[in-house]
């Protein structure tokens, strides 16, 4: 398996390596200007489809300091370092890491105010079907929230998605059409660069 690969489904130790990659390098800058764009109550519940290492995890536990987060990741190493990462959180009952599958999210109807998906819908299989699911987990009222390093078209991703197998980029185009199938309003994007956030609400 090609070590980048590892950015689809982090496993072994190409694969622990990438998730400490991700949690320590430029997903930061990222991730610290998508969230930017958040603003919902201090004690929300929130699901962070995708977690990766728990970095963005550790994030959403520091913005929203009253609140509850929920990690979830379908892959083994993801979910160890996740855990790792917050681990301080999780005994104070503050956080819990889920090894799961975005395609049938685990938890009953209505539960959470806010879903972040960051860096992670490029290679999730059924985008529509899955916005559906999150749709249902989500409050009425709730908020999804997508932040991508792509724009759909820059080159640097356009590489990579031919070397990934299951890659498949999206435009702010693409992203509306597919939450408006799925049933969400107020859909809102903005641009930074070729760095993409997207905010829809149930």
């Amino acid at each position: 398996m090609s070590f980048f690969q590892n950015t689809r489904k982090p496993v072994g130790f190409g694969g622990r390596l990438m998730v400490k990659g991700m949690n320590s390098g430029s997903h930061a800058k990222l991730a610290e200007w998508g969230l930017s764009h958040i603003t919902i109550a201090e004690n929300a519940r929130i699901l962070d489809a995708g977690c990766g290492g728990g970095a963005n995890v550790m994030r959403l536990l520091a913005k929203f300091p009253k609140g509850h987060v929920t990690g979830l990741d379908y892959s083994e190493v993801s979910v160890a370092e996740s855990e790792k990462v917050n681990q301080k959180a999780i005994a104070d009952g503050r956080c819990e890491i889920i090894q799961g599958d975005v395609s049938a999210l685990p938890f009953p109807a209505e539960t959470f105010d806010l879903v972040t998906a960051f860096e992670t819908v490029y290679f999730w299989p059924d985008p529509a079907k899955i916005f559906q699911g999150i749709s249902r987990v989500l409050k009425t009222g709730g908020t999804f929230f997508i932040c991508n390093e792509s724009n759909g078209h820059d080159r640097e991703a356009v590489k990579f998605s031919k070397i990934i197998d299951g890659m498949e980029l999206y435009d702010a185009g693409q992203l509306c059409n597919l939450l408006q199938r799925a049933g969400f309003k107020d859909i809102e994007t903005d641009a930074k660069g070729i760095w993409l956030c997207v905010r829809a609400v149930k």
